[in-house]
């Protein structure tokens, strides 16, 4: 067998292996489970409390053992909590925002400080969860030391890629609260739907990429799961689509302190932690407006901006954590 034809059978391969770091699951609700990964050799008693995003699977953050940003945490010495939001089922529709941030984020906050014993919390916030991580933390009565948010999105002034979407919802032209109440949960294939749309660009350039690299195996293989990744949406809860898109993509209101969680008024303001705000030069989806407004809106007198090389995930499957990150965390925790 020729090798153009091994490297084109090796292309086709689906479902390899992901989330390989030893784990133990230490609360569950609901589909939601809270992840432990002990540190082979703990440095530091700070803990990272892990929130990743409704829109895919949170393993991106533990790809394979070359590409784990998760290994990267525990072999510098940190204990990592993962909470994993699982697959919503039709049973979910009415789970919304609120929901989110006070039965789940806070909850797993305080089995998280419970479980390690710790006085103080380092919350980690990705994508779409660094948009609930800061919700959260405005809010937050657990001791909140350190945040860091990576490509979340906070203003919706400006969203690029959906700002017809975006004026037509404003107006009323475009109602999605009445198909979203016909699904009840959105499946994962009209998720997946969106988003292709939304990123066309993006997946031409990945498979061009893969195309000239398709003879090495090391990457091929890295490839695969993340494509495996991109592809496996899920679900998406009714009440709490309509709220991200009514609250905070039409009327953004997070970003102007006008967010009400149970009976609360989201002020940024409230935030007081060490922040550190992460943004990529490639992100086609996360723009630096989206993301860099919150510097000037909380009242963290540590804070700090970084813009780095990059796409959307690039640093979750990089391997390991970038030196920046590293030595911001180590003086901190």
């Amino acid at each position: 067998m020729s090798s153009h034809s091994n490297s084109d059978n090796q292309l086709k391969r689906s479902n390899l292996p992901v989330g390989l770091t030893p784990k133990k699951a230490i609360w569950k609700k609901n589909k939601a489970t809270l992840w432990y990964y002990p540190a082979p050799k703990k440095k530091y008693k700070t803990p990272l409390f892990l929130i990743y995003s409704l829109i895919n699977q949170a393993y991106i953050l533990d790809l394979s053992p070359d590409s784990s940003m998760i290994k990267g945490y525990i072999e510098r010495g940190y204990d990592v909590y993962l909470l994993d939001f699982g697959v919503p089922g039709y049973e979910d529709q009415h789970i919304n925002l609120e929901d989110y941030i006070v039965d789940y984020i806070q909850t797993g906050a305080r089995r998280t400080l419970r479980h390690s014993r710790a006085d103080e919390l380092t919350v980690v916030g990705y994508c779409l969860g660094g948009t609930l991580a800061v919700i959260y933390a405005a809010l937050a009565t657990e001791p909140i030391k350190n945040l860091i948010l990576f490509a979340a999105p906070i203003d919706f002034t400006h969203v690029p890629y959906v700002e017809n979407w975006q004026e037509a919802l404003k107006t009323g032209d475009l109602k999605l609260d009445e198909l979203i109440d016909e699904y009840g949960v959105v499946p994962a294939k009209a998720m997946k739907l969106m988003f292709r749309m939304l990123t066309a660009p993006i997946n031409s350039s990945q498979y061009l990429a893969l195309f000239t690299r398709r003879k090495d195996k090391k990457f091929v293989e890295k490839w695969q799961r993340f494509n495996q990744w991109a592809k496996g949406h899920v679900p998406f809860a009714g009440a709490a689509l309509k709220d991200l898109l009514n609250e905070l993509l039409i009327e953004n209101k997070l970003i102007n302190n006008n967010l009400v969680i149970n009976k609360q008024k989201v002020n940024l303001q409230e935030i007081t932690a060490n922040l550190l705000v992460v943004s990529t030069e490639g992100d086609q989806l996360i723009s630096e407006s989206m993301i860099k407004p919150l510097m000037s809106k909380v009242a963290s007198n540590d804070k700090t901006y970084k813009r780095v090389k990059g796409g959307h995930v690039s640093l979750a499957i990089k391997g390991g954590i970038p030196d920046f990150l590293a030595d911001w965390l180590k003086e901190r925790s």
